[in-house]
């Protein structure tokens, strides 16, 4: 039983890794698909992501949540607003590496628990513990220190970290699995995709076949590209604990980061230096303030076990009560290590 159980966990690290690896070196795929522009790139990925992950489900034969959701309008319109919000995030990151904007894209999902942390404060009335509010200070120092080295706000940074924050809050709210969820989104992008690229076609705009059969190839494969990471982090929620994928996560920014400055080469004057180590530093405190949360609050949980066991019948019902408060607590604070954040929120790339 124990072998099983590791091999179930070296399994769901390989698939974490892969997923996270994934994700993370992704920016050498999108110039592939040059000269095709950023807009026509976003229309494609819609199209083939529905084909791919609506396939997917054909042969898994997972299509029961389709009608409840149907027959649910205001899930609908949390789908309408969270494939508005991809949207916004894909044609972004896509733009921002095809132009040779990396390094600032990386920025984004490294300030991510950030901004995600400001909008649990702003819109959830969420109270923060110190560590967390001295993150943010620093988390803000960095984003004025990058402003000043950019000579401009790092607007794709802040677009792409803002955009992918509140597609986590309404995924939150939303409670569908990765898969279903995509094909749920790329159900609502589809028609508008379509017709951009059939109107692209029209014009005599198109790239789809004008730039040879492996270019369409490369086209078509962006459904892949959308789906496959997903699947291999659903493989992985289920084996591993959540506070190992939260540490995971930052595998793709750091990758992005690394091609950035090793392989497109782009610079990186001092003053850029200083503030990508203040959002370090600044996620070192969180994910150090989440790990210790967590640790006390399995402590507290321990404890409780250990009380329940040497008590008598008339007091079961006092402690069963306590120990769930600390069930529970305990769950909220793996779910912040997971997410870097004092709000937990899904993942979505």
């Amino acid at each position: 039983m124990a072998a099983q159980s590791r091999s179930e966990h070296r399994i769901g690290l390989l698939n974490g890794f892969a997923a996270y690896g994934m994700w993370g070196l992704v920016p050498l795929f999108w110039p592939l698909l040059k000269p095709t522009g950023a807009v026509e790139i976003l229309a494609h990925r819609m199209v083939w992501s529905l084909a791919v992950v609506g396939l997917a489900l054909l042969v898994l034969r997972r299509w029961s949540w389709a009608g409840e959701l149907l027959r649910q309008p205001r899930r609908l319109g949390l789908i309408t607003v969270a494939a508005s919000v991809i949207t916004v995030n894909w044609g972004v990151y896509i733009w921002a590496v095809n132009t040779e904007q990396v390094v600032e894209a990386s920025l984004g999902y490294f300030i991510n628990p950030l901004v995600t942390i400001a909008i649990g404060v702003l819109l959830l009335k969420e109270r923060l513990r110190p560590v967390q509010w001295a993150a943010v200070g620093v988390g803000f120092t960095a984003v004025l220190v990058l402003a000043l080295g950019y000579g401009r706000p790092p607007w794709i940074s802040l677009c792409l970290a803002f955009s992918f924050a509140t597609y986590g809050l309404v995924k939150k709210k939303l409670n569908l699995g990765g898969v279903e969820s995509l094909a749920a989104e790329t159900a609502v992008q589809f028609l508008p995709a379509l017709a951009y690229l059939l109107w692209l076609g029209s014009q005599g705009d198109s790239t789809f076949g004008t730039e040879g059969t492996g270019h369409a190839l490369l086209l078509a494969a962006t459904g892949l590209v959308t789906a496959l990471p997903l699947v291999c982090f659903g493989a992985a929620a289920i084996r591993v604990p959540l506070s190992t994928l939260g540490l995971l996560q930052y595998l793709a920014p750091v990758f992005q980061f690394l091609l950035g400055v090793l392989y497109f080469g782009e610079a990186m004057p001092p003053e850029r230096w200083a503030g990508f180590a203040l959002v370090w530093l600044a996620l070192s405190l969180l994910t150090w303030d989440a790990l210790r949360t967590a640790r006390v609050a399995r402590q507290r949980l321990e404890r409780l076990e250990e009380q329940e066991e040497h008590v008598g019948p008339s007091e079961q019902g006092e402690q069963a009560g306590q120990r769930e408060i600390g069930v529970v607590k305990a769950w909220e604070a793996v779910e912040a290590v997971a997410d870097g954040s004092v709000a937990p929120t899904p993942l979505a790339k």
